[in-house]
Order: C-alpha cells, then structure tokens, then sequence
C-alpha cells in the first residue's frame, strides 16, 4: 500500500500564451519540487493545476506528463474531479490503467444543495468510485462553511467501511473541526492519514496533529513546508515558529480576498522567483493587478525564498 504521509505539493499547471498546456515549464516545475529532499508525493488534477478548466484529454496527458518526469521517485497522486459519481468512477479507473498510484477525491458539487442531510449520498459517492478501483483514495474535506463540507460522522464512516479511503486532506478551516476529525479517526481499528491543508494556519494545525501536509502551496514553498513539518515532528516548537514566521506572511498574500486568485497568485510567485517563464491563466479567472503583483514581490522577499 502506497504510505501517504509527508508533504506532498499540489502542483501548479504553466499555460503558455494561447493558453494551452506548457509543457517545458510544467516539468521544469515538477524536477524544482523533485530536487527538494522530504517530498514525499506529487498531486496533479487538482485545484493548484486548474483542474476545472481542463477538458478529460488535457487532465490526462497531464497526469502522464507527471507520471512520467516523476518517474517512480515519489507517488503521484491524481485527483477525480467530477459531479457525477460515475463519470468520477470513470476518471478513477482511467487514472489507475494510466499509472497514478493514489488518488484525491473532491466533492460533488451536487453536495452544495443540502448533502448534509442525507450524509449516504457522500457515502454512495466515495463507494462508487472505489468499486472501480483499487487505487488508495483521499477523502477531501471542505471548509466547514461550505456546502461541501463533510461532517465528522460522515467521514468516519466513509474512512471506516470503504477500504480504499485511507487518508483525508483535511481543508475544514477550523482548528474545532480538525481536532474533532482527527480524535474520531485515530479512534479507528484502521490507519487513517490526516492531511493538513490549513496553508493559512498550518503551524496550528501540525501542532495538533497531522501525518502530513498536502497543499497548493506547496508548490511555491515547499522547502519551508518540509522543514515546518519535519520541526513539529521532532518537537522542536522554537523552530518550527520560526519557519513558520517565513510561510506565514506569504500565505496570507496568496489566500488573500479573492480567494479564489490563490493559485493565480502563486503562480506569479513563481514568475517573479524565474522558476516558469509567464503567469498565464485560463478564464474565467484573470491576470491578477500590478498593486497585486507588487504586494506578492514583497511577500516572496519577506519569506526570502530562493530564485531558480
């Protein structure tokens, strides 16, 4: 079984002017985050690649662009973005002939209209896609503010009656509904991974308890990522604030109102460290402002990242 713990950026997707897929600067971008000793996964179909603007042939020659500069170093971890159960069945087993070795299950959008409610329809959906694969899957847990979200009982079950979940990334933005997700599924007979993707307030969410962190962010500070996690694995609290003091500032540049430029931003951040050639991204999202892009060259230089 492939061992999800670590950290494991959520890769970012370069678009070249025309906005297709670039791919020079995509595998440029995957050997900067290969070159970091304590990655211990890559995630591609994500939200970090835009994955909502990719039609079914661009996710999957992205996934085996990504299988192959990975090339067996680390798991690649593909997401199944779909509403449909089916159709996320589909994408599933296409993502396990193609090579992935785990996947990361979002939400159906569907879920927005009130699944709380009947929590069996995120069951029936989970279930569905791990009858056609065998593949590892990862729960993604939503803000608890979102009618994506994922109450505690129905993650348990979810973790607990279907084999194949054995992670979630945990997303819930709130350190209460973490806590209580992490106690109910260390509770467990079965191994479950805790995934912090709390990129906003990720020192609290370690602290606290995490088997690892899988994030976008990632992708533009991986390095301080590794050093964060791996500083609140051996208890050394003053250094992990420390590192944490770099990530912190750049974080709230990237999350900031709109959130949903985050990986526009980060993104730029990339441009203005010369790890991708342009910031291009597809519509309907737009280039972000030059006030922006001067806030986010301030940010990279108070976390004193380093330029490729």
């Amino acid at each position: 079984m492939v061992q999800l713990r670590g950290v494991i950026p959520a890769h970012l997707l370069p678009f070249t002017a025309d906005l297709e897929i670039d791919e020079p600067n995509l595998r440029r971008h995957l050997r900067a985050l290969l070159d970091v000793e304590g990655v211990a996964g890559i995630t591609t179909n994500a939200h970090a690649s835009e994955v909502a603007t990719l039609t079914a042939d661009e996710q999957r020659r992205q996934l085996d662009i990504v299988l192959d500069e990975v090339a067996g170093r680390v798991p690649v971890i593909c997401g199944v973005y779909q509403d449909g159960s089916a159709k996320a069945a589909r994408i599933a087993a296409d993502a396990e002939r193609a090579g992935a070795d785990a996947l990361l299950v979002f939400p159906s959008v569907v879920f927005e209209g009130g699944s709380q409610a009947r929590p069996e329809m995120a069951f029936g959906h989970y279930a569905e896609i791990a009858a056609a694969t065998s593949l590892p899957m990862i729960a993604f847990v939503y803000p608890a503010t979102s009618g994506l979200r994922l109450g505690t009982d129905a993650i348990v079950r979810i973790c607990s009656e279907i084999d194949n979940v054995v992670a979630i990334k945990e997303w819930s933005n709130d350190i209460v509904a973490y806590e209580r997700n992490l106690r109910a599924l260390r509770a467990l007979d079965k191994p479950v991974s805790v995934l912090s993707s709390f990129s906003r307030s990720l020192l609290a969410s370690l602290v606290a308890g995490a088997d690892g962190i899988l994030s976008g962010h990632g992708s533009v500070v991986v390095d301080l990522h590794v050093e964060l996690f791996r500083a609140v694995e051996k208890q050394d609290l003053a250094q992990a604030r420390r590192v944490w003091d770099r990530i912190q500032p750049f974080a709230e540049a990237c999350y900031a109102d709109p959130f949903l430029d985050g990986h526009n931003r980060m993104k730029v951040a990339l441009e203005l460290l010369g790890r991708i050639d342009a910031a291009h991204v597809r519509p309907p999202l737009q280039a972000v402002t030059d006030a922006e892009r001067d806030r986010l060259r301030a940010a990279v230089e108070q976390a004193g990242l380093p330029n490729a």
